[in-house]
C-alpha cells in the first residue's frame, strides 16, 4: 500500500481488510480502523486480523541510471513525494546541501546526512508518525 497522503490504497489490499472485518477510513490518507497508514506491518497487536505481516515483494532490474535507495516509515512519505525526496536527497549526495549547525566528520557518509536532512525536512513540515530514513547509494564498481 503506498503510505503518501496523496495516494490511495490499492484495492486489492482495501478488499482484503473489509473480508477479515476491518474498515479502511481516509484521514491524512488510506488508513486501517482510521489509524494505521500501511496494510502489512509487524506490531499493532489489536490491528493483527486486519493487517498482515507477510511482506509484498517486488523484484526491479537495476540500470546503470539508478543512484540510490531511500527506505523510509511513514513519517517521511505522509509529508513528502517519491520527488519531492529523491530531489533533496540527490542533492544531499552530491555535496550540494549542509545541515548548517551540524558539521559533517570525516567518518559521516553523504548518504547519512542526507537521510538525517530527509528527517529534518519531514518534521519541519509538520509530520506526526514515525520518521526513520536510510539511504542506500547504489554506485557501480569498476
Amino acid at each position: 500500500m503506498g503510505t503518501s497522503s496523496t495516494s490511495k490504497m490499492r484495492t486489492d489490499e482495501k478488499e482484503r481488510i473489509q473480508a477479515s472485518g476491518g474498515t479502511v477510513m481516509n484521514w491524512n490518507g488510506s488508513r486501517v480502523l482510521g489509524v494505521l497508514a500501511t496494510s502489512r506491518s509487524i506490531g499493532d497487536r489489536y490491528l493483527k486480523p486486519y493487517v498482515t505481516s507477510v511482506p509484498e515483494v517486488t523484484v526491479t532490474s537495476r540500470t546503470e541510471s539508478d543512484e540510490f535507495v531511500i527506505c523510509a516509515s511513514d513519517g517521511l512519505w505522509d509529508i513528502m513525494s517519491n520527488k519531492m525526496a529523491c530531489n533533496i536527497a540527490r542533492r544531499c549526495l552530491e555535496g550540494k546541501v549542509s545541515r548548517g549547525s551540524s558539521s559533517p566528520s570525516n567518518h559521516t557518509s553523504n548518504a547519512a546526512l542526507a537521510a538525517a536532512f530527509l528527517t529534518e525536512v519531514s518534521m519541519a513540515k509538520g509530520s506526526k508518525d514515525n520518521i526513520s530514513v536510510v539511504i542506500v547509494e547504489l554506485k557501480k564498481l569498476n
